[in-house]
Formats: structure tokens, sequence, C-alpha cells
């Protein structure tokens, strides 16, 4: 193995952070024995940082719509109001799912959607938001309610022409429990302007993250990789999520709760973007290396980590776990962004799936909720590792 390597993972080994440049440097490994040694480093990363436990939880995410006013040049979920294959639930079908997940053991809902130029109430787009928020937290108020994208943040306070606070504060107020930490595709503008030139930039996704942590909501973080971004671009991506999460874990605000990595899935993306990265489903050699440097670089603050099996199937997020994950995300029940994009790991897992998949592997599993508490416990410990490792760095 190159010694330069060695010496990396010889330091995240003993606890320190690596810079950029050598986050990079493992980024660009091939060889065989030396992309083994990144790949085992970061498992006994994970073991060390979180245990050989892996977490799931039971959780139904809900596409309430997929009218959208923006084109993404990924996308294949977004149709415009009149096209076939629109569509937009109404409040009692939603109602419904929150009902027969609930049956199904749920604790969680994840609720995202197009941004749609219609959805207002008494002329206000916030006030159809809290109303979506309403509907699932009226009948089931201890359901976590684990909702609406930072872009979509913006979209209403750009529509009722409020700031970013006011509209997270409001639904935090009315039961939103946690952001999904979607949106961030690649957090580079160049990229970005390819990817999506009509979404938030690169400066507003991590303004909103971060107001969000500031007013008591935790969210996620991810990575859409596997298309026209370079090393350096992931790389730059992971330092910017570890640089805001330090800043809120030294606030002392809520934080990023967990890292997941979305490999790019093009089968049915809109053509000019499936040609140019040549591919229609995700590497998955690519995705492992990633994850394991993702785990390296990041995970002395943002403990979780989780593969996606919507865009990796079962047998690819398994072998994720053993690439420094530690979670494999959530039953699902139905998912549609995904799956119209052409991916084939399907939409729904059930418990005895996952827990499977876990045994596979000789690890033991445990159900949690969304914040990584331990069911039944009174709170998550998502980030607990994370702060008692900065308390030591402050007293070293």
């Amino acid at each position: 193995m190159d010694t330069a390597v060695g010496h990396i993972l010889q330091r995240a080994l003993q606890g320190d952070d690596i810079s950029p440049e050598q986050g990079l440097q493992l980024l660009q490994q091939r060889q065989a024995s030396t992309v083994a040694a990144i790949r085992a480093a970061a498992d006994r990363l994970r073991r060390q940082q979180v245990g050989d436990v892996v977490t799931y939880v039971v959780n139904r995410n809900i596409n309430y719509t997929n009218i959208c006013e923006q084109h993404c040049s990924f996308c294949a979920f977004r149709r415009d109001r009149d096209d076939t294959g629109a569509y937009w639930l109404d409040f009692a079908p939603i109602l419904d799912k929150a009902k027969e997940a609930v049956t199904l053991g749920a604790t969680e809902i994840c609720m995202q959607g197009g941004l749609n130029p219609y959805a207002k109430v008494n002329g206000s787009t916030l006030q159809y938001y809290l109303k979506l928020v309403d509907t699932i937290k009226g009948s089931f108020p201890a359901l976590h309610l684990h909702a609406f994208s930072p872009q979509e943040v913006q979209f209403i306070a750009r529509e009722d022409d409020l700031s970013f606070r006011h509209v997270l504060q409001a639904l935090r107020d009315a039961g939103v429990g946690s952001l999904p930490g979607t949106a961030a595709e690649v957090l580079d503008d160049q990229v970005r302007q390819v990817l999506c030139p009509e979404k938030i930039n690169t400066a507003t996704w991590l303004e909103i993250v971060g107001l969000a942590h500031e007013v008591g909501l935790p969210t996620t973080s991810t990575l859409l990789s596997g298309h026209i971004e370079t090393p350096e671009h992931q790389i730059t991506h992971l330092e910017q999520l570890r640089q805001l999460q330090r800043r809120s874990l030294e606030a002392g605000n809520a934080a990023i709760t967990e890292f997941i990595l979305l490999p790019f899935v093009g089968q049915e993306a809109p053509k000019p973007l499936r040609r140019r990265v040549g591919q229609d489903q995700p590497l998955l050699a690519d995705a492992l290396l990633l994850t394991a440097v993702a785990r390296i670089y990041l995970g002395n603050w943002i403990v979780n980590h989780q593969p996606s099996w919507v865009k990796l199937g079962l047998e690819g997020a398994t072998a994720a776990l053993t690439w420094g994950c530690n979670d494999i995300g959530g039953t699902l029940m139905e998912e549609h962004i995904t799956s119209m994009a052409g991916a084939q790991g399907g939409t729904c897992m059930t418990v005895a799936q996952l827990q499977g998949a876990i045994a596979s592997l000789g690890r033991p599993a445990q159900q949690r909720d969304t914040l990584y508490g331990p069911m039944g416990s009174a709170s998550g410990n998502a980030i607990a590792p994370a702060r008692q490792s900065l308390s030591q760095r402050a007293m070293a």
C-alpha cells in the first residue's frame, strides 16, 4: 500500500480529522489492495465511533406531488400540471397513507414533493404546507414528521415573501420534527449550474440548514454522486458539511443526524445528462469507495452513515455496511422520485428483509427512531458521540 495513504489512514484511526487534500488522495486510489485498506479503515472507524449494531427505521415516504416549477437535469419525477402522469395528492389520501403506515408500525413519515406553484391555502403557500403537517400530526401526534427540504423552505419563503427563519419556525411549531438534507446534490455552484440551475445555490442551502439547526430542527445530509462531479467536488462537498456540522455543534444547536450517499440513477433521466454521464445505474465500486471516504472524512462529526437501498439495491446497501455505514435506512413503503428515474432497488422493504440483510453480516440489528434513539427511549442520540468528541477536543 502507498505509504502516504497508510499515513492518512493511521491519522484517521487515531481520531484526527484528515485534510481535504488527504481526502482527495483517498478518493483517487484505484489499486485493489489500497482500496481494501481504505475499506478496512472505514469499517474500523465505524466500529469505534458507533459500534457494531446496524440500525433501521420503520417509516413511510410520501411524495405528495410531482408538479414542479423547476427542471433539474437529473430528474425524471417532475411534471407540469397538464402533463401525462402529473399528480397532486389531496389531504384525505395523505391521511390514509399515514393511517396505513401507523398500522404497519411506522414511527416516521418522510414527506417531500415538487415545487407546486398552485399549492396554496387562502392564497398562502406556507398555509398549504402547514395544512400538510396538520393532516398528519393532527391525527397522529406521536409520528415523527421528517419533511420539506431546504429547497422547499426557500420556495415557501419566496412565494409568501417571508424569511427563511420564519418559515422554519412555523413548520417546527406546527409539528415538523426534522428536515431532509436533500436538494444539496453537489455543493459546488458550477456543478449546480449544470445539474439544477433553478435550485438554490450552495450558500443558500448551507444557510437554511444552519438556520434549521438554530431553531431546533435537526437535519440529515446527502450527496448526489456519480454524474458530472469530480473527486475534487466530492471532497469540497464533504468539507462544507463538516464545517457546517462543526458550527452547529459548537453553538449547541440541533445538528446533522446522518449522511446519506445518493448515487445517480440515469436510466430515465433527461437525455442530455444521461448521454453525458453514459450510464443508467450506479457503479457500485465507485459508490463504495466514496462511502468509505465519507466515513473517514466525516465520522468524527456526523457519526451515522446510511446507504440508499433504493439506488444500490439491498445487496449493494448491505455491502456498504462493511464500508463504513452503520444504518440501512427505512422501510419507506413507497418511493417515487428515484423509482421514476429507473432505479432497480425497489420502493419498499419489510422489517424482515432489512433484518435479514443485517443478519447476513453477523451483526446485531436494532430498530431506531428518526433521531437514532432506540425505540422506547426519550430522545435520540444521533449527535451525542460528535458532541463528546467536540468536548474532548476543547479540553485537549
